[in-house]
């Protein structure tokens, strides 16, 4: 598999693996010292972003991520990852796109795996903050 191959499929894995409440093998996904920036806020370590996802997405709060038009950059053992996504959740009786932003990511090669080391989720309309 190839990189960039690998790099999707973190990508991939991270909204499948949230979307279907499994977050230890999500938390998986993030180097033991990563840095989650949403809202204002920065959440580090594994256990911490676990913590902040777990309590945002309780199962009647979960929809389908859908993360399209990553521009991924290699260089050695790094990467960044700039993807696109919107999220589907619930709305009245049925389901809407709630959600819609970019994800501005920084990943590390560990073995055959691409781990975030960071992940910055920028919403549509809000600009970049720090290095994204």
């Amino acid at each position: 598999m190839s990189d960039h191959d690998a790099i999707r499929n973190t990508l991939a894995r991270y909204c499948q693996l949230c979307d279907d409440g499994w977050f230890d093998e999500w938390a998986k996904l993030y180097t033991e010292d990563a840095t989650f920036h949403v809202m204002g806020k920065v959440y580090r370590g594994r256990d911490e972003i676990k913590g902040f996802i777990q309590a945002g997405q309780p199962p009647q709060m979960r929809g389908k991520h859908v993360a399209t038009n990553s521009v991924i950059v290699v260089e050695g053992d790094q990467a960044t990852a700039r993807t696109d996504y919107l999220f589907v959740g619930r709305a009245g009786e049925g389901f809407a796109i709630t959600n819609v932003g970019r994800y501005h990511d920084k990943l590390v090669r560990r073995g055959s795996e691409w781990l975030f080391s960071e992940r910055r989720i920028v919403f549509l309309g809000d600009e970049p903050q720090g290095d994204a």
